[in-house]
């Protein structure tokens, strides 16, 4: 981990990061159990990847969030935001390809999706705030 002020670790944005990243984790750790056997033509399941996609995606939420607080600059910050909404749509859509791959994991991608749109409107009011 970082070192993040104590103030920025009490934002709702931030700590659903955080949930975001957990979920992320243990969803990935249940689809790669699934995922990660080979076919009868011992090709792999190309979902494996996208599910290691998740856990990075959901591990630069934060970092990005801490980033713009701290940036003094107003054009910094809209970079940070920039940044921020690209992965919250890559981590959404990566979560789309998920839910059609072969494993029981799958059924938790919809819990995912719903703390990313939950997320989403926490974004949007706190880039309000900066």
């Amino acid at each position: 981990m970082y070192h993040i002020p104590s103030h920025l670790s009490d934002l709702p944005i931030y700590k659903k990061a955080m949930e975001i990243i957990i979920l992320s984790r243990s969803i990935s750790t249940y689809l790669n159990q699934d995922l990660a056997y080979l076919r009868p033509d011992g090709s792999e399941d190309a979902n494996i990847y996208f599910s290691g996609d998740i856990v990075q995606q959901s591990s630069s939420l934060a970092p990005e969030i801490v980033n713009a607080e701290l940036e003094r600059y107003s054009d910094q910050k809209h970079k940070h935001f920039a940044s921020l909404e690209r992965l919250t749509t890559r981590l959404y859509n990566n979560c789309r390809r998920l839910e059609r791959c072969n494993s029981n994991g799958k059924d938790y991608l919809p819990m995912l999706r719903s703390e990313l749109q939950k997320f989403k409107k926490l974004q949007h009011t706190w880039m309000l705030t900066l």
